[in-house]
């Protein structure tokens, strides 16, 4: 009877994790997609705690307590411009749990098992651990770039594709090893150079791209670690781990794919190309010049500008986040609407530094969902907009990807916002974007350029306005 509710109880969690992902799809289901995980993670815990043969449910408080109380502390406190390296953060600790978890199964006492069971067992433990060591290295380093304490810049080591193909023959001969070793005294010793080979791939991977790449390598870490959590079911002989680490693992590959189409790169050109740098470099011709004449304009004539538009299109980035200007700017939006101005906002797939970014902020200045649109939406509304205004947005918005056959960033589908009117455009400065690439739309005659923090010029525009 408890072995069947037990069942029961991590079949009805698995579903409600289903439905969360679904949830989770759409901002205006968003919430309730976020309280079907709660209570299917909840559910999967009171399984799993009624599923302890040993009864020791006070190492098990040891161990759920402080992950309680470190969870919600970092959950109230954290930024949202600092939800990308959380994730990152969060990512390394499942990797870290599988190669834990993988280590325990094979040196703790061994259940009776068949030859084929075991083989299986096996391969099961060696796959998990080199799976687990990746993400949590490449998640750390991931962190570390995100966080600005490692440099965005990418690690060319001379030959590292070769390196990396070496390391990866290495760990299949490691896992043979491993796998006709006669007792876990003698097999522990290939697993644990395994783990240490394989963190060092996964570091170097990640290293070796670029800040403009860090989206996507966000939601690849995702993917290795729905993988890793899956692993850890496997070994553990776990359904509900099994089902959960395999949906968030082709939840991240999807969401991979996405992003990469997003910016017209592969999944292996991200992997190996290296694409972009921190950004922070004044944009400059081949020469070393600017190229061409920069008009600038104030907070209080840019208000005039959109008060006297009867429509205006708002593209957000990563300087609206870091500013946490949402809120001024969501003031705006009303006043403009309640005058009669038509107001959308554009959102690029990679805004921001994680999937979602900006649909999250706009949401938390409770904008209404009906006025964000997707870049494919709204792309073509540009041209009869009377004015396009980038908040804090650079390479989403470079003409060269379209224009410039010879730039980094050719094909990238961008947002057209040079079509409209006029542009304002607001930046702190003339600086290039994560992708470390010219940007020609900063010239263009119909361009105004609006400097100044984010926070503050959004400030002065609505002075402007409600006076």
């Amino acid at each position: 009877m408890k072995t069947s509710l037990i069942t029961i109880a991590y079949i009805a969690a698995s579903a409600l994790f289903i439905l969360s992902l679904g949830g989770l799809s759409k901002q205006e289901t968003a919430r309730r997609g976020n309280w079907y995980g709660i209570i299917g993670m909840l559910i999967a815990l009171g399984a799993t705690v009624a599923a302890m043969k040993d009864g020791n449910y006070a190492l098990l408080a040891g161990a759920l307590i402080p992950g309680l109380i470190v969870g919600g502390i970092l959950a109230s406190r954290v930024q949202m411009t600092a939800m990308p390296q959380l994730v990152a953060a969060l990512h390394s600790f499942v990797g870290m749990a599988a190669v834990l978890v993988g280590f325990a199964t094979y040196l703790g006492p061994q259940e009776k098992m068949t030859t084929a069971e075991q083989n299986i067992h096996l391969v099961e433990i060696f796959i998990g651990v080199c799976i687990g060591a990746v993400t949590f290295t490449g998640s750390v380093i991931a962190f570390l770039k995100l966080q600005g304490t490692m440099s965005g810049k990418p690690l060319m080591i001379p030959g590292r594709h070769l390196i990396n193909l070496i390391m990866l023959f290495v760990t299949i001969g490691l896992g043979v090893a491993f796998f006709v070793s006669p007792d876990a005294a003698t097999g522990q010793w290939p697993l644990l150079i395994a783990t240490i080979i394989t963190g060092i791939l996964g570091a170097h991977f990640v290293m070796a791209i670029g800040g403009a790449d860090m989206p996507v390598v966000v939601s690849m870490l995702n993917s290795y670690s729905g993988w890793a959590a899956s692993a850890a079911g496997f070994m553990l002989s776990n359904d509900l781990l099994i089902i959960t680490g395999a949906l968030v693992g082709s939840s991240g590959a999807i969401l991979s794919y996405i992003m990469c189409r997003g910016m017209n790169r592969s999944f292996v050109s991200v992997m190996l190309g290296g694409f972009g740098t921190e950004g922070g470099t004044t944009a400059t011709s081949a020469s070393g010049e600017p190229q061409g004449e920069v008009r600038s304009v104030d907070a209080p004539t840019a208000a005039s500008m959109l008060q006297q538009s009867k429509k205006v299109i708002i593209v957000p980035g990563y300087g609206l986040a870091v500013a946490q200007a949402q809120h001024s700017l969501a003031e705006v939006v009303k006043i403009l609407t309640e005058a009669g101005t038509e107001v959308k906002f554009a959102i690029h797939p990679v805004a921001g530094r994680l999937p979602g970014h900006m649909n999250v902020l706009l949401a938390e200045a409770n904008i209404p969902y009906d006025i964000v649109f997707e870049m494919d939406e709204i792309n073509n509304e540009f041209n009869g907009t009377d004015v396009s205004w980038v908040i804090g947005a650079n390479d989403i918005v470079n003409p060269s990807a379209l224009d410039d056959p010879a730039s980094p960033i050719a094909g990238m589908p961008v947002l057209h916002v040079w079509e409209a009117r006029d542009t304002i455009v607001m930046k702190r400065s003339m600086a290039s974007g994560y992708a470390g690439v010219d940007n020609p739309l900063f010239y263009k005659e119909n361009t105004l350029m609006l400097f100044g923090d984010a926070k503050k010029v959004v400030d002065e525009i609505l002075t402007a306005m409600r006076a």
